[in-house]
């Protein structure tokens, strides 16, 4: 008869941990990436009030009876499947579509992990979680954009986003020429332009480009189809020694430009890369009876700019926009994926840590390894169904409900054993 009690206690110490776990889910129903719960129970060890026996030659055999000892929790689980994305329009939110992991910095030796993607930059430029400041780590891009994503990611991997304190410039190495040169102008014509290059320190430098006829090669009496161009202008331009800033365009019959030879070389001065090479196109050049447009269509170099902004790719990548119009690389985000995330430990503030059984992170760039891809402008919502953990709900009451009354009858029959004493 006491048995029936304990098992009623058993299973009531049972039922308030689903009832726990259910209560917890529906609490985190609006947590940004929370992974819900679920809770199985295991039956405990029966008592052998008559063992089994085998069948004869003259009779069957006969089952054995055990009765049970009660209920205890067998398992709570975490459900990793992906949430619904809310779009939020914010750059700096992000969420991840498919498996893996944002890493943090935990302020100890070993780099904490989560779904949340709710970031800021804090006023030192840092990458940060918006909810407790941690630090998201990743790659570093170097001072030309460069990024090397094979290096070893610790507490110190942080990343760097200067928003309105970060400067760029980019030095010009291609110059493009487009427009017409007449093709009934005479030897010696000539056709003039200008242009405007860039440094690395993001200098400017005034070029004045003069282009002019030459003879034909053969009856010099007659016009050619090569123009010979020289620069001049600014003093940088000034070359080394056995070096010029001159070249020749030829046309064809046709107009279209055949070959193009020489560059420009300068040495800028204030500590600027030197000598600066600045590789000429005159390919989409024509000459043609008519109007001479030569001109220049546009340069790669950029002036100072400050970065004003940031945008996610889906790959984790992290590119900032400059005022000045220039894109540059600024970092990777780095992501984790484990052989089984459901055995990762909850820490707390949306975040995992490694345990016995989760494996060891898989280190990667998003959309590689098995790692999903970042969806920027999104936050990944909690994977609750409220309709789901209501009905749980709704069985656990009952459940408990009928355990209680387990105990109240077992309490009444004890009440009337002791009644029969009087």
């Amino acid at each position: 008869m006491l048995q029936a009690m304990y098992n009623g206690v058993s299973a009531l110490k049972a039922t308030q941990k689903g009832m726990d776990t259910i209560g917890n889910n529906i609490a985190n129903a609006n947590t940004t990436g929370y992974k819900a719960s679920s809770l199985t129970f295991a039956d405990l060890l029966s008592e052998q009030v008559k063992m089994s026996t085998g069948p004869t030659a003259t009779t069957g055999g006969t089952n054995g009876m055990q009765i049970g000892l009660g209920v205890r929790v067998g398992s709570i689980d975490v459900n990793t499947n992906q949430g619904g994305l809310n779009a939020t329009g914010e750059s700096s939110d992000l969420a991840i579509q498919g498996n893996g992991y944002f890493m943090v910095g935990s302020g100890t030796d070993d780099p904490v992990y989560t779904r949340d993607g709710h970031l800021a930059v804090d006023s030192s430029g840092n990458l940060v979680s918006a909810a407790t400041g941690q630090h998201i780590l990743g790659w570093q891009a170097d001072d030309t954009g460069a990024i090397d994503t094979t290096g070893k990611i610790s507490n110190t991997s942080t990343l760097q986003i200067p928003v309105g304190s970060l400067t760029c410039a980019h030095a010009t190495t291609n110059v493009k020429f487009t427009g017409n040169v007449d093709a009934s102008s005479a030897t010696g014509a000539t056709c003039t332009t200008d242009i405007v290059v860039y440094d690395s320190i993001g200098q400017k430098h005034n070029i004045h480009l003069q282009l002019t006829r030459q003879p034909d090669a053969t009856n010099p009496a007659i016009a050619g189809n090569t123009w010979n161009w020289v620069a001049s202008g600014d003093p940088t331009l000034a070359p080394p020694a056995g070096t010029s800033n001159m070249g020749t365009i030829t046309f064809g019959n046709n107009g279209h430009a055949t070959a193009i030879t020489g560059g420009l070389l300068m040495n800028p001065t204030g500590g600027a890369t030197t000598p600066q090479n600045i590789a000429i196109d005159m390919g989409q050049a024509t000459q043609l009876a008519g109007e001479s447009t030569f001109q220049s269509e546009l340069q790669d170099g950029f002036p100072i700019g400050t970065l004003q902004s940031f945008t996610v790719d889906k790959d984790g990548l992290i590119q900032g926009m400059f005022s000045n119009g220039l894109t540059r690389s600024l970092g990777q985000l780095a992501m984790a994926t484990f052989s089984n995330s459901k055995a990762l430990k909850r820490i707390g503030d949306n975040q995992f840590s490694l345990s016995m059984n989760s494996g060891a992170p898989v280190v990667s760039t998003a959309n590689s390894q098995g790692a999903g891809s970042i969806q920027s402008g999104y936050l990944e919502q909690s994977n609750v169904d409220l309709s789901t953990e209501l009905t749980n709900m709704i069985v656990q009451q009952r459940t408990y409900q009928a355990n209680t009354k387990i105990v109240t009858a077992v309490d009444d029959l004890l009440e009337s054993l002791i009644n029969m004493k009087r």
